[in-house]
């Protein structure tokens, strides 16, 4: 008898310390219906990456789980490795090109969500909500930060990367009153004049006039470290970072050093590099306000990125073009 042909299957590799799905792969699974077999797995690190995964038709890669070189020549039968969410630093994409395993992201799903967590942040510390917060709920308060409350409108925010969610950051910044100025060396001209924002041609003219540093870029070689002692060092003592974007885009080390000396005012990070924090000593870091790599979460959004991956990974297992190749 004639060899049954083996039904594709997918795995979706979700990372193990703090699993980011609630529901294993229900929405991959309405999504790919009868198309392919879709399996559910926890992983640490690569090492942790069974037969079962890698033998698998299409992976999809929940975020904080490395895919390099040694786990990606294993692929033998991959005919698309999903990144699930925006950034797709943590795979060796050239590797995987070289291999010929298209390597996909989902660029799109948490633009909202992502801008309107960076203007949060902005808001909270611009208009110094945590500090009140805490003297708020004292017996009898005082307000101490009063010289720190600042009218948006005399505020400039810088944005580094107007992508589509520097775009939606930009956009709602204006409409809160700021003034909004970007730098992004890969835009043609012309582009500031669609969105109504000002340009400059340099990392340092932007850093030397802002009130509040937003970063919207993707982790590359060229932007690894881009914000460090240095650039810290020309802005502002006023000044706030706010890092929706990739943890290592600022060196660590360099901005909660710089918080502890006073060099900037402030600091609101939903990455940091090798997050999360890791000592008492970083978590209790002056004028910090972090949280845990959300800026993309909502309920909406999840469904969203979630869809995309499996839209992708059933035109993977059906022979069909794939979209978002990232290399």
């Amino acid at each position: 008898m004639p060899e049954r042909k083996r039904k594709p299957r997918v795995a979706v590799v979700d990372w193990k310390p703090a699993p980011a799905s609630i529901d294993g792969v229900t929405v991959e699974r309405k999504v790919l219906g009868k198309a392919a077999e879709v399996k559910y797995y926890l992983a640490d690190t690569e090492a942790d990456f069974t037969p079962a995964i890698l033998n698998a038709d299409a992976i999809i890669v929940w975020q904080n789980t490395d895919v390099t070189e040694r786990t990606l020549s294993k692929m033998k039968n991959c005919r698309a490795l999903i990144r699930n969410g925006v950034g797709y630093d943590t795979v060796d994409v050239k590797t995987a090109g070289r291999l010929g395993i298209p390597v996909c992201n989902v660029p799109d799903y948490g633009t909202e969500e992502v801008a309107d967590h960076a203007i949060a942040l902005t808001m909270a510390q611009v208009r110094q909500l945590f500090p009140l917060d805490r003297e708020a709920k004292k017996p009898a308060w005082k307000l101490h930060v009063k010289e720190k409350l600042r009218r948006l409108s005399t505020l400039t925010l810088g944005i580094v990367g107007l992508g589509r969610i520097g775009t939606a950051c930009a956009l709602r910044a204006k409409a809160l009153g700021f003034r909004v100025v970007f730098y992004d060396p890969y835009l043609p001209n012309g582009t500031h004049k669609a969105v109504g924002v000002e340009r400059v041609d340099s990392l340092e003219a932007l850093l030397r006039q802002v009130d509040v540093l937003s970063l919207h870029c993707p982790l590359t070689e060229e932007t690894r470290y881009l914000i460090a002692e240095k650039e810290l060092a020309m802005m502002k003592p006023t000044a706030y970072v706010v890092n929706t974007a990739r943890g290592a885009v600022i060196k660590k080390k360099a901005i909660l050093a710089a918080l502890r000396k006073g060099v900037i005012a402030g600091a609101a990070l939903d990455v940091i590099e090798n997050e999360p924090l890791k000592t008492k000593a970083e978590a209790a870091t002056p004028n910090l306000i972090a949280t845990c790599h959300a800026a993309f979460c909502s309920v909406e959004g999840m469904v969203e990125m979630r869809t995309t991956s499996a839209r992708i990974a059933k035109l993977a297992v059906t022979g069909k073009r794939l979209m978002n190749v990232v290399n």
